[in-house]
C-alpha cells in the first residue's frame, strides 16, 4: 500500500540570504501547500482506507496523541517511524532542587527510518523563481474534499496558485488532461467556472478513466492584466484522477 502512494514537492530558487554580498548565491525553498489538521489527516485516511468510519479514524488519532504523551512525559524515548521523540531537559542547576523557573522540560523530535526512506522518494519540482513564478501551490477535489492534487471525474478540481490565469490568443492557450499513453483531453472554456491569477475552477470532464494525468495550463498571462506575453507559458502537474462516482442516480460535481 504505501508502495502505491506518490510524494511530490514543489521548489521555487531564491536569494541566500545568509550570503546577501554575493547575489549569485541561490537557495532552493519549497513552496507551501499550507497547513493539515486533524480533519485533513483524517480526510487523507479516509481516501486510503474508505472501509473505515471517520469516527473510528478521529479515535485512533486522538488515543495515539494520548499514548505518545503518556509515554513522553513518563521519561520514555518514542519511535514510531516517522519520528523518534526524546524528552530532555533545559536548564542550569540551582542547588539539588528543580526549579521550574530555570529548568524545562522539552520534547526533541528527529526523523525516523521510515520517513527518510519515504523522502529519498520525493519527485522535486522546480518551478521557477520566487516572486516570479508561475506555480500551482494547492489544490481542492470537490467530491472528496481531498487535496494533494486528487480530482474526481466530473467533479470541479480547485486550483490555486500564482500566475494562473488562463487568457491569451494563442491556439496552445488553455488547461488540457494527458493520460499515460498521452491522450490529450483538453478542458473546454465553458467548463472553467472561475478564472482569477491565484485560483482556477474547473470540471474535470466525466468520461476520464481513473489514473494518472499530466494538467497543462498554458497562458500568455504576465501578471499584469493589462498585458500578454508574447510568448505563452506553461507548468505542468501530475494529477491522480478517481472515476466518475454515481450518485442518486447523476455523477458528482459540476460548475
Amino acid at each position: 500500500m504505501a508502495n502505491d502512494i506518490k510524494y511530490q514537492i514543489n521548489v521555487q530558487i531564491a536569494d541566500n540570504t545568509v550570503t546577501k554580498d554575493d547575489p549569485n548565491d541561490k537557495i532552493f525553498v519549497i513552496v507551501s501547500l499550507g497547513t493539515a489538521d486533524k480533519e485533513r489527516i483524517i480526510a487523507e485516511m479516509m481516501d486510503m482506507n474508505p472501509g473505515v468510519e471517520p469516527e473510528m479514524m478521529r479515535l485512533v488519532l486522538d488515543l495515539e496523541k494520548r499514548a505518545v504523551k503518556r509515554l513522553l512525559l513518563n521519561g520514555m524515548r518514542v519511535n514510531n517511524g516517522l519520528f523518534e521523540a526524546v524528552p530532555q531537559c533545559r536548564g542550569l542547576v540551582r542547588g539539588t532542587a528543580w526549579d521550574p523557573e530555570a529548568n524545562e522540560i522539552y520534547v526533541n523530535f528527529t526523523q525516523g527510518k521510515e520517513l527518510r526512506e519515504a523522502i529519498a522518494d520525493v519527485v522535486v519540482n522546480v518551478i521557477g523563481e520566487k516572486g516570479a513564478a508561475m506555480y500551482l501551490s494547492s489544490s481542492l477535489d470537490a467530491a472528496t474534499g481531498l487535496g494533494l492534487f486528487n480530482a474526481t471525474a466530473g467533479a470541479n478540481l480547485t486550483l490555486t496558485g500564482k500566475n494562473i490565469k488562463v487568457v491569451g490568443d494563442d491556439p496552445s492557450v488553455g488547461i488540457t488532461l494527458t493520460d499515460s499513453e498521452g491522450t490529450e483531453t483538453r478542458i473546454k472554456a465553458g467548463a472553467i467556472g472561475l478564472n482569477q491569477p491565484s485560483k482556477l475552477i474547473f470540471l474535470v470532464p466525466a468520461s476520464l478513466a481513473a489514473g494518472d494525468y499530466t494538467l497543462t495550463i498554458t497562458t500568455q498571462f504576465g501578471g499584469n492584466s493589462n498585458s500578454l506575453l508574447k510568448t505563452p507559458r506553461a507548468l505542468t502537474q501530475t494529477v491522480h484522477v478517481a472515476a466518475a462516482e454515481e450518485e442518486d442516480g447523476g455523477s458528482p460535481g459540476g460548475v
